[in-house]
């Protein structure tokens, strides 16, 4: 089942946290680039200091203990959030201020 999600998420190509087991450590905002047999590619950049550095990274696909991946953000504070006019009446998000007095 992991194997399968793993390959999925290589095909959308969409930024993952990755936990290694054996290392216990978390890789932050990696790619999941390839997969072959029990070995799964990352690629991810480290920012320390004044250097970023580029890693690609083979892993077993055992020592993988946990993958997350963002799903949405939402900036803190007053900002009314970006939004297209062709989006669904029904998916758009409320403002709970204005939505909650009937004036």
């Amino acid at each position: 089942m992991l194997h399968r999600k793993i390959y999925q998420l290589c095909c959308d190509g969409r930024e993952v946290c990755v936990f290694l087991r054996d290392q216990q450590r978390w890789i932050e905002q990696a790619r999941i680039i390839d997969i072959e047999g029990d070995l799964v590619t990352l690629r991810y950049e480290t920012d320390e200091e004044d250097e970023v550095s580029s890693w690609e990274e083979m892993v077993r696909l055992e020592s993988i203990g946990s993958i997350t991946q963002k799903l949405a953000s939402v900036p803190r504070g007053n900002v009314e959030p970006l939004m297209t006019e062709d989006c669904p009446e029904s998916e758009r998000i409320r403002n709970r201020f204005t939505d909650s007095n009937p004036d």
